[in-house]
């Protein structure tokens, strides 16, 4: 009975039917084919909420500093105390808040990547919003005229092409330059327990990268920075004044699942996990689950039909991804969904395999790395940082290979970001 029951189960095909914005997004699934990339999940204890407190979470560091003074705030909707935002909460203790800066996917969070945010007024609060995604990437001299302190309290995932830490150089510079102090509400890196991938080269310096650091860096953002202060990476080599509020009983080998999703398309514990490694894909002629509910944990495109048996079709969701590379087609390729990102933990390394087989899987590979094919895709250099990349892949390197070649740029760094550790 057992058996007959699974052998129905092995042979079915499941279709997983999501509703977005009127239209449904059809993932198909087919279990009678192993899937290579699903190992067996292994249970690490997670911190129990009480252990660990975030920065922000420990009002009474900071609010007796705040009296008195004019605050501004770098925030977006990760920025939370409990339930509340960061900012209602500082509101009802007394703190004068008078500006809020809004990141890329804005202060409430429900811009796409990469679109272009306006100012405006806070309607919850009739605090002005100003956009740090649109006209310009700092405060100007004007916004900050009538703040003294500004406080960035913004969830990061420890990832150089996630652009929050361009966010945050940015507000140091611009607070530097016109001698505002930055108070920094620490919060844990949930890919903070490893450090891997090549140090980005000068002439892929972008907008998704603007430092020579490793794809996963392994810094929480009071640990960068504080890099960025002692490295003299801060324009004109100034140095802007800090604080910061540490989490309490931290460490980066503590597993932390974010209690709310950092952007749009990282709306999953697996999603932020593989999301080093999967954003690569944004480089390449493959959609990775942008279109679906499930962006970072899947890869594919209608090419790979004779290929793969695992199927999804991307669809235009409001808010995540309107025109999402191959729209309304049938696409084939990896489903990471159930893939064990534990794995991650104990190797301590992006997993460039999948990104080398899905190369050697492509029956035109001329189109691969070709940018110039959609609107939706990187630039393969400015993701993974330099420009031996594309070469080794076409060439047939082994992982091994790729590896030894990003030393000793990669090791030196980890000697170096030693120095701004705030936890063990």
């Amino acid at each position: 009975m057992t058996s007959s029951i699974i052998h129905i189960l092995s042979t079915a095909l499941l279709t997983l039917s999501l509703q977005a914005c009127g239209s449904s997004t059809k993932i198909a699934l087919n279990p009678a084919v192993p899937n290579p990339y699903k190992v067996k999940a292994e249970n690490f204890d997670k911190p129990k909420a009480e252990e660990l407190r975030t920065g922000a979470e420990q009002t009474e560091l900071y609010v007796p500093y705040l009296k008195g003074k004019r605050v501004g705030m770098v925030v977006n909707p990760t920025s939370i105390i409990g339930k509340e935002t960061t900012v209602d909460s500082l509101l009802a203790l007394g703190v004068k808040v008078v500006k809020i800066f809004g990141p890329e996917h804005g202060f409430r969070g429900d811009a796409s990547n990469g679109t272009s945010v306006d100012d405006e007024i806070d309607k919850k609060t009739g605090i002005k919003v100003v956009s740090l995604y649109g006209k310009h990437s700092a405060p100007t001299a004007a916004d900050l005229a009538d703040i003294d302190v500004m406080i960035f309290d913004i969830q990061d995932v420890g990832v150089r092409f996630y652009t929050y830490i361009n966010t945050l150089q940015h507000v140091m510079e611009a607070c530097a330059a016109n001698k505002k102090e930055v108070l920094i509400l620490d919060r844990p890196n949930p890919n903070g327990f490893y450090i891997d991938g090549p140090i980005l080269e000068p002439q892929h310096k972008s907008g998704i990268g603007l430092k020579p650091i490793p794809v996963v860096h392994g810094l929480t953002v009071g640990e960068y920075a504080q890099m960025l202060n002692g490295e003299g990476w801060l324009d004109n080599k100034l140095k802007c004044k800090i604080k910061v509020i540490k989490v309490a009983n931290y460490t980066h080998d503590t597993p932390y699942e974010l209690p709310i999703k950092p952007s749009p398309n990282l709306n999953t514990a697996q999603s932020i996990l593989l999301y080093p490694t999967t954003c690569l894909f944004e480089g390449t002629y493959l959609n990775h689950g942008r279109g679906t509910m499930f962006p970072f944990t899947i890869v594919g495109s209608p090419f790979l039909k004779d290929k793969y048996t695992f199927s999804f079709t991307p669809k235009s969701i409001k808010g995540m991804s309107e025109s999402p590379l191959f729209m309304n087609q049938l696409c084939y390729g990896l489903d990471l969904r159930e893939y064990d990102v534990n794995e991650f933990r104990k190797e301590k390394k992006i997993k460039l395999s999948w990104l080398i087989e899905l190369y050697k899987a492509s029956p035109n590979k001329a189109d691969f790395f070709n940018s110039k094919l959609s609107k939706q895709m990187g630039t393969i250099e400015k993701l993974i940082g330099v420009s031996s990349f594309r070469a080794q892949i076409i060439a047939g390197k082994s992982e091994e290979e790729i590896r030894a070649s990003w030393e000793p740029g990669l090791s030196n760094y980890k000697t170096m970001r030693k120095k701004y550790l705030l936890y063990p």
